[in-house]
């Protein structure tokens, strides 16, 4: 969609149920966020329309002695209070902000959404499944509507305790919890008077909170970290993404709820934040990632690592079966990303899809089956950064999956998009990505960041049609005007991709591989998609992770452990096994053996950057460079 935010003030907020870590912090008095900054950041993403909607909770006494008090709503873009008085002095204000980048239905549609029942809505998401979204209607619309239907009940215990047990109303929790996709929400229940805020399972959409301090009692929610309009200067801009001030961190996945009553002892307004099972039985499944087979018998693992070993996959093998399930689901998911009849009409003449492209495994699969479900007649922009020309070693690797794609969809218009980059030349680019990877803070975090940032961008060159992809004399200009991007996050996680898996492998054998799988699996919202998010959203573009759907992760976790992976075999082989088989299956053969490589290594900003901030490659790994905290001063000296 694009983005969300949410300022609340006049409202003492405990937050006691929610066992947070100390957030006082004297530091964070330096940081003042106002609405105009937050609107700021979400402009900044490029969206169709961006709307503010104010609502205001007055006071009412109904005695003279002032103790007995009524909350109400008050709309400011409709100047009624619901009892036709006076602006009261004492009032709650919340600011909903929604900035929309259409990319499905049939009509615009322009966030915050208020319904006949005075209920608000902004959502960043889409709905894949669990709610029904009609051939040309838009994901916000439904599900405001499927919201408007659930009960009033605040009660955990919904379904022994709700006033509408019985007559077909779920609750709040119930409808978020069957919704398959990647989403963030900020509602407004009017009826009551009850605030809930959330993102996805698996945190596949970025949101952000600053919970309420003594230096800055508000309670604020946004897709991205602004930079204070109080703060103007270059060094200040900067520390707004990176320093030892932290305003914002990333909101846990899940579902909370934040219910105003009034204390009759002073007349002011209270709450109390509580966050809420998910209701969806396969969900928490998915949420434990609990596999059905961990640890093989030696007659399986020999015969696992047999088919391993042999050059051929065999069709009728249990393997081959295994691996075909994965590939059904796999295009299943790419369908529900993709399809035409979901992508918002206005923008069936562009290219509307694009892939961030290495020409690793994962990528080259995301291709091949993107041209399986896509419309022939629509080219495929493959996005490919690089900070070494056409010697790093992704492009090298795009360029020859280039060809594969080109051997086994002949009939498709292939665009490989060249980005380069020069990483001393990027000071303003860099400010900018400090601030979008915020509450994120390393040099791994930033290289990634910035990466992904030029990536998404899209612009660089393409070749003209020509049997010679390095002649100069070839090169046109271009960006990519796809506004949405496949990007193949999820895969090493959960089919040991990375290097660490080996290791835990080695040290703690299958139970301790899992449960480092298992792990990657439960932090991936902190630690990458919230981040990547944030980047790929800045350009005007959505990202999207055929590999996180609900199903491929029910699909893998239903697989043998021994069968998704087998680490006693080399990289490029082993690690990530029934991937290469799928790719295997698409044709995909030269792809099929590539080893992993991550984009800061495979694009060389890794590289640039050890040299200029530690002053060799060397220096860098005895620093262990990537989980340093970022020097801002000594960056930008």
């Amino acid at each position: 969609m694009c983005g969300i935010a949410l300022l609340v003030s006049g409202i003492r907020i405990c937050l006691s149920s929610l066992n947070l870590d100390s957030i006082s912090s004297s530091s964070k008095s330096h940081l003042v966020f106002s609405v105009d900054d937050l609107k700021a950041a979400l402009q900044r993403r490029g969206p169709d329309s961006l709307g503010t909607m104010k609502l205001l909770l007055p006071l009412h006494s109904n005695s003279s002695n002032s103790t007995n008090y009524r909350v109400s709503s008050f709309n400011e873009e409709s100047h009624v209070l619901d009892n036709g008085s006076d602006m009261p002095e004492s009032f709650a204000e919340f600011v909903f902000l929604g900035a929309t980048l259409q990319l499905r239905g049939v009509s615009p549609v322009c966030q915050p959404l208020m319904d006949s029942s005075r209920n608000v809505l902004v959502y960043n998401g889409e709905i894949f499944g669990g709610i029904e979204v009609g051939i040309d209607k838009n994901d916000t619309e439904s599900l405001m509507q499927s919201l408007g239907n659930c009960c009033s009940c605040r009660s955990q215990e919904h379904r022994t305790t709700c006033d509408f047990n019985g007559q077909a109303k779920g609750s709040i929790v119930d409808v978020l919890s069957v919704i398959k996709g990647p989403w963030a929400i900020i509602y407004w229940q009017e009826s009551s008077k009850t605030l809930w805020f959330g993102r996805d399972a698996f945190g596949r959409r970025s949101l952000l909170v600053h919970w309420p301090t003594m230096e800055d009692p508000r309670f604020l929610l946004s897709s991205v970290s602004p930079t204070s309009s109080r703060l103007q200067d270059s060094s200040f801009e900067v520390e707004n993404g990176s320093s030892g001030i932290k305003f914002w961190e990333e909101l846990s996945c899940g579902i909370y709820s934040m219910s105003v009553d009034v204390k009759k002892s002073d007349g002011s307004f209270h709450s109390e934040i509580k966050k809420h099972e998910w209701t969806n039985a396969m969900l928490k499944e998915l949420i434990e990632w609990e596999r059905v087979s961990i640890e093989p018998k030696p007659a399986e693992l020999n015969f696992s690592h047999s088919r391993t070993s042999s050059a051929e996959l065999d069709i009728n093998s249990s393997s081959s079966v295994l691996a075909q399930n994965v590939l059904t689901a796999l295009r299943e998911s790419m369908l529900r990303r993709i399809s035409l009849y979901n992508i918002y009409q206005a923008l069936k003449e562009t290219v509307p899809v694009a892939v961030l492209f290495s020409g690793g495994l994962d990528s080259m699969i995301i291709a091949a089956l993107l041209d399986q479900c896509l419309d022939p007649n629509y080219e495929i922009d493959l996005l490919n950064v690089s900070f070494d020309g056409e010697s790093a070693p992704d492009r090298i690797s795009a360029k020859i999956g280039l060809k594969e794609l080109r051997r086994v969809a002949p009939l498709r218009r292939w665009r490989l998009v060249h980005i380069d980059a020069d990483l001393s030349k990027l000071t303003w680019e860099t400010k900018r990505v400090l601030s979008l990877i915020n509450p994120a803070n390393t040099y791994m975090d930033l290289n990634i960041g910035i990466a992904l940032w030029l990536a998404a961008r899209g612009e660089g060159w393409i070749c003209k049609e020509s049997n010679n992809e390095t002649d100069e004399d070839k090169r046109v200009n271009y960006t990519s005007r796809a506004r949405i991007l496949l990007v193949g996050s999820g895969a090493d996680e959960q089919c040991a991709g990375y290097g660490r898996h080996k290791t835990k492998y080695r040290h703690d054998s299958w139970l301790g591989l899992h449960k480092e799988m298992k792990l990657d699996m439960q932090r991936i919202w902190k630690r990458n998609l919230g981040r990547d998010d944030r980047c790929i959203a800045d350009t005007g573009k959505e990202a999207r992770f055929p590999f996180l759907d609900e199903d491929i992760i029910r699909t893998l976790l239903d697989i043998p452990l021994w069968e998704v992976a087998d680490l006693d075999q080399p990289s490029g082989k082993g690690d990530k096994k029934i991937l290469r088989e799928v790719a295997h299956m698409l044709g995909l053969h030269n792809a099929a053996i590539l080893p992993k490589r991550a984009i800061q290594f495979g694009s060389r900003i890794a590289r640039e950057s050890n040299r200029k901030n530690f002053g060799s490659n060397r220096a860098a790994n005895q620093a262990s460079a990537g989980s340093v905290v970022i020097n801002v001063q000594s960056y930008f000296s």
